[in-house]
């Protein structure tokens, strides 16, 4: 009979025996080829000014509680020495926002206004450092993983171009997979920067819009009657 004369080779067996081969993560990453590399240095990029950012953020939002309270007693009792050494101990973009408007005290309103004022762009071009480069590198890493999958399956096709007779599905699908290593890295690292960037602006804003306030208010507080 037909099914009797079907034989199991022991190559067949044993393949049949030990089932799919299991293929980690990091082998898969060594696969990706040398478009891997740059991912692998946005990747480290990104994180660092992300660590870097959160630290320099959260230092800038620490203003004590009461603090315009404080310096509104201190300037109130005419102690303005007093209200620059109070600011002068939160080192804060709103402690050097206010101390320069009290070393301004004297000069017309407008003038300390454009001082304060001038102050605060300073401060928020320090918050803002890296984040546009945070933001390229959102958009760039999945990029690069799409020049490493195209290059790659030009690598698969001139493989499979090459190979004379028919073409094993596995060479096909080995050369495919490996291309597509690049395209998950990069959206991966994309991704992740994304939200780190996103994240971090929101932070920045949190910081602005605290600095805005203490401004104005102590703006009012020199247009108060004496």
């Amino acid at each position: 009979m037909i099914f009797a004369q079907i034989t199991t080779s022991p190559d067949t067996t044993a393949n049949i025996a030990s089932g799919p081969e299991s293929v980690s993560v990091l082998d898969l990453l060594f696969q990706g080829g040398f478009m891997m590399v740059p991912i692998l240095l946005l990747s480290i990029m990104a994180v660092y000014i992300f660590v870097e950012r959160i630290l320099t953020i959260t230092k800038a939002e620490k203003t004590p509680d009461g603090f315009m309270s404080k310096i509104r007693d201190l300037v109130e009792k005419g102690d303005i020495t007093a209200a620059k050494i109070y600011c002068k101990e939160y080192d804060s973009p709103t402690g050097r926002m206010i101390e320069k408007g009290l070393s301004r005290i004297g000069s017309p309103l407008k003038n300390i206004e454009v001082s304060i004022e001038n102050v605060g762009k300073i401060e928020l071009f320090k918050l803002e450092k890296n984040l546009s480069l945070m933001a390229t590198i959102s958009g760039s890493a999945p990029m690069l993983g799409f020049l490493g999958t195209v290059i790659g399956m030009i690598q698969a096709f001139i493989a499979i171009a090459q190979e004379e007779g028919s073409v094993s599905p596995k060479l096909l699908s080995e050369g495919i997979y490996t291309a597509m290593v690049t395209t998950a890295a990069g959206l991966f690292v994309g991704i992740l920067a994304y939200l780190g960037y996103n994240y971090l602006v929101a932070k920045v804003q949190k910081v602005v819009h605290k600095m805005e306030y203490n401004s104005v208010d102590f703006i009012d507080l020199l247009q108060e009657p004496r």
